[in-house]
């Protein structure tokens, strides 16, 4: 029988033009025209071909179509991102959108193409598959019917509920839709209320509405759960004897002190050539996870492990992560090692990855290690005083390997994190920032080495692996970012061919520490790189610098980890792989790459969001109090303020009643017209808190105005390529 990828490799020969399914056969050789008409249509359904009216296959690429994902906006415009990420996202107008909700995936005709810089336009012409049977949102009651405002705004309407739909919910609920009628022009979506969480201001109900919202699995099902159960808990003596023991070679783990899924140790010595031997020993969950098993099919439609403000969503059940899987001091664990070589000059020699049998001596935590380093605190001196030496060692290791990796180009932005500190009921009592200290780094610089030793010791044994890419910036985004940068001076220099090295990225991340202008050039930086993602070809990672690049070191909370270690085991048991085998893989990586990217955005998204609410709701009883921040983002409406504690406000420009201010889109700055103010991002300012609103999670904010500030312009008039000036006295 003909396969889909015969018949896609011929249809994208320049010389194709579409055909039947009748004509395909005959082309073929002949044969059943029934089984091309259902590889065809399969294919269709995946928007790999687009049929024609006249019944003929073809390339969407070559039909002036572009397949892809909708993301929608509150607005009702929305941007199609299109499967290919080496393909410019594609605007859509309200009245072009045709039905198609937030995140379903549709084929979009181009109706303007990519000239004289212009951004690509187009309509959704099909709906290809729905993304939001369910919609959690709040209930509002009316007389005869009652409507859905969803939570996510970027779903763009309410959804309506006839009066037989509405169930048991009540004015105010957090409930959750199944649609029944999708949207039509002027005709909103219907559906009807087949679950109440509880009232919005219930406690509990706003982290179990994300958990709806994105749809995250809360339980194991009974069966997952029993195949757990049936996991021994010990190792068995055969599988001692197939692995070398380092059970004697002294090892920690390093985490955060509430850590439970622990699935990476480290090792180090010290040769007599002066030669660090560097071991990164990580959990071998493929062991127990046999692929096709139930275990494994549960980890694959999780993908990842999801970590919100209030509960971790493991991957995998409890048994196993943090279980028997979990790298637990004095217990032996089964792992997967690799270990490196590593010369004085940071140069990894020689390598070797393997399965052995561990016992970690220590379970350290970033902030024990980071008071040993660097507050020399006695009683932990005394506590760990075998390994004391031993992380000396590991933080000279890490600088080294720090030091050469950004001396290749390596993008290093250190942004703080925050984490909420909740109460028992879920109440947000502090929002902590966490700086990144020797003890994190430590951990960061091993792990990333041995996930590029992997990378790249697989990529030349040729088998189907699994990638980390993070691919370079567009050509487009590259002239927008220098021309914001040009306003401090600054500017990223590009290759012949269009393309900027990371190498330019650091430079300017290096040229502008310690300047006032530190935070915005960093964050404009970072929001101009694209997102990293999975894929079966090593495509490289920018923001490393890396070409070869794996995630190889968390199988407990990634799939894409847990997938490789099951080919790095079948290839050292075996050697090679076996045609029948390659031909299986192959197709199952592109699989696994595309789903687990997906799956990452999600579990993003919904930890963002836990997070954010329960900033504002930190905030709650905060109005009218005063407080320092600067200027975190810029736009038409206004601009964004980062407090001290991290939480975020709107200053919206109609409450700037000094003056008329225009959005320079190209420095992303709002402008006096009269006074020549500039605000930009990274300017510090001062803060008033006008509004709090939980439900959406938004802030407001209103300037505090400086005393006794004189502006002057620059010679040069604001024409998009000059910058304005600001002088401010003293207050």
């Amino acid at each position: 029988m003909i396969s889909r990828a015969d018949l896609l490799e011929y249809m994208q020969q320049y010389s194709y033009k579409p055909m039947t399914a009748e004509e395909m056969s005959s082309e073929f050789g002949g044969g059943d025209v029934s089984q091309y008409s259902d590889v065809l249509q399969g294919m269709e359904e995946e928007g790999l071909v687009i049929q024609n009216r006249k019944n003929r296959y073809g390339i969407p690429k070559r039909m002036n179509l572009c397949v892809g994902r909708l993301q929608g906006n509150a607005k009702g415009f929305a941007f199609l991102i299109p499967d290919d990420p080496q393909e410019m996202d594609v605007y859509i107008k309200n009245e072009d959108v045709n039905g198609a909700m937030h995140n379903d995936r549709v084929v979009v005709r181009l109706y303007k193409h990519l000239e004289d810089g212009k951004k690509r336009e187009g309509e959704v012409i099909r709906i290809l598959k729905r993304a939001n049977e369910k919609v959690v949102g709040t209930y509002e009651n009316s007389r005869y019917f009652g409507f859905v405002a969803p939570d996510d705004k970027r779903l763009g309407q309410d959804i309506y509920i006839p009066q037989n739909g509405t169930g048991e919910a009540s004015e105010g609920d957090k409930v959750v839709v199944e649609i029944l009628q999708w949207p039509q022009a002027r005709r909103n979506a219907e559906g009807r209320i087949i679950e109440v969480l509880g009232h919005k201001n219930d406690p509990g109900t706003d982290i179990l509405s994300i958990v709806r919202k994105f749809q995250l699995p809360e339980e194991f099902s009974a069966e997952v759960l029993q195949a757990a159960e049936k996991i021994p808990a010990a190792i068995s003596a055969k599988e001692y004897r197939k692995r070398r023991d380092l059970r004697l070679l002294p090892m920690v783990t390093m985490d955060g002190e509430d850590a439970k899924d622990l699935d990476d140790a480290v090792s180090l010595e010290m040769l007599a050539d002066g030669c660090y031997r560097l071991g990164v020993h990580i959990a071998d969950v493929g062991y127990y996870v046999q692929e096709g098993g139930i275990l494994d099919q549960e980890a694959f439609k999780r993908a990842t492990s999801v970590y919100l403000v209030d509960r971790v969503i493991p991957m995998l059940p409890p048994r196993l992560s943090n279980g028997i899987c979990s790298l637990n001091p004095q217990e032996d664990r089964l792992s997967m090692s690799c270990m490196m070589e590593i010369d004085p000059r940071g140069e990894i020699v020689q390598h070797e990855i393997f399965p052995s049998v561990i016992k970690v001596d220590e379970r350290m935590t970033y902030t024990h290690v980071r008071q040993i380093l660097e507050d020399r605190t006695p009683e932990l001196l005394a506590r760990y005083g075998p390994f004391v030496e031993t992380f000396h060692r590991m933080r000279d290791l890490c600088l080294l390997l720090r030091n050469k990796r950004l001396q290749r180009g390596a993008i290093d932005f250190d942004f703080p994190e925050s984490k909420v500190r909740l109460d028992e009921f879920g109440k947000p009592l502090e929002i902590i920032k966490r700086e990144r200290s020797i003890a994190e780094m430590i951990i960061e610089e091993f792990m990333i080495a041995a996930n590029e030793t992997v990378a790249e010791h697989y990529y030349w044994l040729e088998v189907p692996f699994l990638y980390r890419v993070h691919e370079e910036p567009d050509h487009d985004d590259i002239v927008q970012l220098n021309e914001f940068l040009g306003a401090f001076g600054y500017h990223i220099k590009e290759n012949s061919r269009g393309a900027a090295s990371p190498k330019a990225f650091q430079q300017i991340v290096e040229l502008t520490k310690g300047r006032p202008e530190e935070r915005p050039v960093n964050t404009t930086l970072l929001r101009s790189l694209k997102h990293a993602r999975y894929a079966p070809e090593p495509l490289g990672h920018f923001g490393l610098a890396s070409k070869y690049y794996s995630h190889f070191t968390s199988p407990i909370r990634r799939y894409p980890d847990l997938a490789i270690h099951r080919v790095i085991r079948e290839v050292i048991a075996c050697g090679s792989l076996e045609k029948k085998r390659l031909t299986k893989l192959i197709p199952l990586m592109g699989e696994y790459a595309e789903h687990s990217s997906l799956r990452e955005r999600v579990a993003e998204e919904a930890e963002r969001e836990s997070v954010d609410l329960k900033k504002v709701e930190f905030m709650k009883d905060t109005v009218g109090q005063v407080y320092d921040g600067f200027i975190s983002g810029v736009t038409s409406f206004g601009f964004f303020v980062e407090l001290s504690n991290s939480v975020e406000g709107l200053v919206h420009v109609s409450t700037l009643n000094d003056d008329y201010y225009q959005y320079i889109e190209k420095h992303l700055m709002l402008v006096g017209e009269h006074t020549r103010k500039v605000y930009r991002i990274g300017d510090p300012v001062q803060v008033k808190v006008t509004r709090v609103d939980i439900a959406e999670r938004n802030l407001d904010f209103e300037l505090i105005p400086e005393k006794k500030q004189i502006y002057r312009r620059k010679k040069r008039r604001l024409d998009g390529t000059a910058k304005a000036g600001i002088i401010k006295g003293k207050r």
